[in-house]
């Protein structure tokens, strides 16, 4: 046997005296794609920052290229070529495209940025990963989620690299960005670079990874190459239960009553889109990243500013496009956004803050005073309907898994008793099994009559969830399907519409 590129052993990590990471054995060969599973909370995120340098180990020794490797900072690691794309994106919004990709080593002279220089090497590097559509001088904070984790992974990539680390690289991406960076990883690959893929997209896994290593309760449950085990097996390593325990056959509940109306509404790239959703129908709306699929929704709930068009619920008396959130909850809409951790929870805030947080001032509160008792009980009610496992009312999101977050943002506007619920990549960043309790879930909202609309790029998560299916490219809707009548080449080929397709009438 060749020496592995990287190498730990016996590697512990204690928070507190609390073990998240106990005796783990790892390794990576050079030129190998090494994928890491395991349930949110399993210890993947934390391995993959030991490695990178962001945490030191409790115990345990780590080898790279052979020689002893401890760094004592991110920086450190960095010099001795390992590099880490994190799922929480680290861009920092305010700084341009090409100031993004080479943070921490601009070109300068005399402590001047030297701006021409910059420009050229960030036209080279976006040219040569395919990226010359973006605009280099744009703030990231103007791009999608899905442009700003290939700005990431660009970023990543132009560093000296001889261990790459990816946290759910894809969670954001569309099946023509995951191809592209597949691309990419593969001549990395044959570069000699190796990789850790962590990812819950288990297809993905199959078609890239060489080797597989499961972690469960911070521990390894093994280690195989990819190609001899299934993914119900990587499931049941996941989770010690039979993968065939999860969701069941598809059930409809739609209804005759229109719940949502949608009129010729244009914002930024969504230009004059049309559709109807009715009450306990889930409709998806898929399409490639940058097709305008998060700008939709927000347009629908006004987040984003509607130029044309308008918006009808069960509660209005006409139809109009939102000026705000404000306006669309008093509506009875809702929406669960694509980073919830950005925008959709207060991290530093208990679970009983986050879920009442939209009912304060007129559900819980009384000649202005705050009735704190009916408050906790119907968030502890919300809480065990939802079954969100939380260990108190007051502790704080951050310590959730990324599932049971999701499901706070949830449970806080059905305390509204919200009609409409709009979720943007309602799965992203999930476990296999959290993501089995999501769907639970959305199928529980429709047979109360609840109106869905789901954004994803995933279709095998449109498949099991949605009773129909719409199709955006560049902010146009260029197809409509039921679930019926749908084929992943139909929605694929509609996603690559582009300028020239005709628009859909109302769907």
């Amino acid at each position: 046997m060749t020496q592995p590129l990287f190498a730990c052993r016996g590697l512990s990590k204690h928070y507190g005296g609390v073990p998240v990471l106990r005796d783990v054995d790892f390794e990576v060969r050079r030129g190998e794609i090494h994928a890491l599973l395991g349930a949110n909370g399993a210890g993947k995120s934390t391995l993959s920052k030991l490695i990178a340098g962001l945490v030191h180990p409790t115990a345990g020794t780590m080898l790279l290229g052979g020689g002893n490797y401890r760094p004592r900072e991110k920086r450190e690691a960095e010099r001795a070529g390992v590099q880490i794309v994190h799922q929480e994106l680290n861009l920092i919004p305010t700084l341009s495209v090409a100031e993004n990709l080479f943070f921490g080593r601009l070109p300068q002279r005399a402590g001047m940025l030297r701006r021409g220089e910059l420009r050229r090497r960030a036209s080279d590097l976006l040219q040569r990963f395919g990226l010359g559509w973006l605009d280099q001088d744009q703030p990231v904070a103007a791009l999608g989620v899905g442009k700003r984790q290939l700005v990431e992974i660009a970023a990543a990539l132009a560093r000296d690299c001889r261990l790459l680390l990816l946290d759910e690289p894809t969670a954001a991406l569309g099946s023509h960005e995951v191809e592209q960076l597949f691309g990419w990883l593969r001549q990395l690959q044959r570069q000699g670079v190796g990789m850790v893929f962590i990812s819950h997209r288990l297809d993905e896994v199959a078609r890239i990874a060489d080797r597989t290593t499961v972690l469960r309760d911070g521990m390894r449950v093994g280690t195989w190459h990819t190609s001899e085990h299934s993914a119900d097996a990587a499931v049941e390593a996941m989770s010690g239960e039979s993968a065939r325990s999860g969701h069941a056959g598809f059930v409809s509940y739609t209804r005759e009553e229109v719940a949502l109306e949608v009129q010729g509404l244009s914002a930024g790239i969504v230009e004059s889109v049309s559709l109807q959703v009715r009450a306990g129908e889930r409709l998806g709306i898929t399409g490639l990243v940058g097709a305008g699929r998060t700008e939709l929704l927000r347009a629908i709930f006004g987040a984003d500013t509607a130029t044309a068009g308008s918006v009808v619920t069960r509660r209005m008396a006409k139809p109009r496009a939102f000026r705000s959130p404000a306006e669309a909850v008093s509506a009875g809409c809702a929406m669960v956004t694509e980073d919830r951790q950005a925008d959709g929870l207060l991290l530093s805030q208990s679970v009983l803050c986050n879920t009442s947080l939209s009912s304060i001032g007129d559900i819980f509160s009384r000649f202005g005073l705050l009735r704190r008792s009916a408050e906790s009980t119907a968030v502890q009610e919300q809480c065990a309907a939802l079954d969100v496992r939380c260990r108190s009312l007051s502790q704080l999101v951050r310590a959730l898994s990324g599932g049971n977050q999701q499901k706070v943002v949830v449970a806080r506007w059905l305390l509204r008793d919200a009609d409409v619920l709009l979720f943007d990549e309602p799965t992203r960043g999930i476990d296999v099994a959290a993501r089995r309790r999501i769907y639970r879930l959305l199928d529980a909202l429709a047979a109360a009559g609840k109106a869905i609309l789901i954004v994803s790029s995933d279709w095998e998560e449109i498949e099991e969830t949605c009773d129909r299916v719409v199709v955006l490219a560049r902010g146009r809707l260029t197809g409509s399907w039921q679930r019926t009548t749908w084929s992943k080449r139909a929605v694929t080929e509609a996603s690559f519409a582009g300028e020239t397709a005709p628009a859909v009438g109302n769907v």
